[in-house]
């Protein structure tokens, strides 16, 4: 196969919460990219400091680097020495969970060097990472709903916001950090008591949060991508937990299970999925994206827009993949040639 790129790097870690989850899915996908058509770079980038972790040449087995020998990135250029080789990246495939790599800041980078990535745009990335900015896109569209929400800026009225929130959302509400993920921040609040416990939570994650209208219902998911033709709609998942909702330790040490293909009617999927490939399409997103939505008795409600969703061996997309019959690899090259 003749392709556009041949050396990759796959860039992981991040300044945020989710730095460990990144680490994970970074090495995942670093390790189903294709080694017949690409050299792989594994590029450990946390607060400023970018290495070369490990590398895999064309057709050869991996190579962990220790930590005190890992070269720096050379940022000016997006290169790396390698033995006394100069390697220049000729595409980004991003997992940075969270900031810089989620919120546009390293899409910026990437884009005043000309790199060609495996995400959303730095404007995109940066309304997508923000729930307010981005349900701001959605808020009047047909074939989705969004929930009511209260939206408070570090330094506002705190009690002026929890008064707002109370009569407007009522109980049982979500508070949450806008930006972020992995549910760090985010409080199911339903008692007054609690409110201003939530809101301290939320704050610690970022500068502004929301409080959000409790929407009850089944929580279902779905992931769009470019397959070179089209934006494709991965089969539905459905999300079960007994916790309170979908929250850390639901989405990473296994107190939630995910049925997929979701158990819900042919015709309730192809509505998900158009809706998803929508919400792609109206945010102008680019590589692999999950969409989240709460299915209530009133509709279908979006929840958020993940543009670098996880991809551990227990991520929710690789299950969409083997759902849907494909490949890892092949699914991983079509984003890198198509995204």
């Amino acid at each position: 196969m003749e392709t556009k790129y041949h050396n990759i790097a796959v860039i992981y870690g991040s300044d945020s919460s989710e730095w460990e989850v990144s680490c994970r899915s970074g090495e995942f996908v670093s390790s189903r990219i294709d080694g017949s058509l690409y050299n792989v770079y594994e590029i450990f980038a946390r607060f400023g400091k970018w290495q070369l972790a490990a590398y895999r040449m064309k057709d050869s087995m991996r190579v962990a680097l220790p930590e005190q020998d890992r070269p720096e990135v050379d940022k000016t250029d997006f290169s790396v020495s390698v033995s006394g080789r100069k390697v220049r990246f000729d595409f980004a495939y991003l997992m940075q969970h969270g900031t810089p790599g989620e919120n546009g800041l390293m899409q910026g980078y990437l884009e005043m060097l000309s790199v060609p990535k495996s995400s959303c745009s730095a404007f995109v990335s940066a309304i997508t990472f923000d729930k307010f900015s981005c349900k701001g896109y959605l808020r009047n569209v047909d074939f989705v709903k969004c929930a009511d929400d209260v939206f408070m800026r570090k330094g506002d009225d705190r009690e002026a916001f929890e008064k707002e929130a109370v009569r407007r959302l009522g109980f049982p509400m979500f508070v949450k950090p806008t930006d972020g993920g992995s549910s760090f921040g985010v409080t199911k609040v339903k008692r007054q008591e609690d409110l201003a416990e939530a809101v301290r939570l939320a704050f610690s994650e970022g500068n502004t949060i929301l409080a959000e209208k409790y929407i009850k219902g089944r929580e279902l998911t779905c992931a769009v991508y470019p397959d070179g033709k089209d934006n494709i709609a991965l089969p539905v998942i459905e999300i079960l937990t007994e916790h309170e909702f979908f929250d850390y330790d639901a989405k990473y040490n296994g107190a939630s299970r995910e049925v997929c293909p979701a158990e819900i009617s042919s015709e309730l999927t192809a509505r998900i999925q158009e809706a998803s490939r929508k919400i792609y399409e109206r945010l102008g997103c680019s590589g692999v994206v999950r969409v989240d939505y709460i299915l209530a008795e009133d509709g279908l409600y979006f929840l958020e827009v993940n543009t670098i969703p996880g991809m551990t061996s227990a991520s929710l997309v690789p299950k969409m993949v083997r759902a849907a019959g494909l490949d890892m690899a092949s699914f991983l090259t079509d984003i890198i040639e198509n995204s």
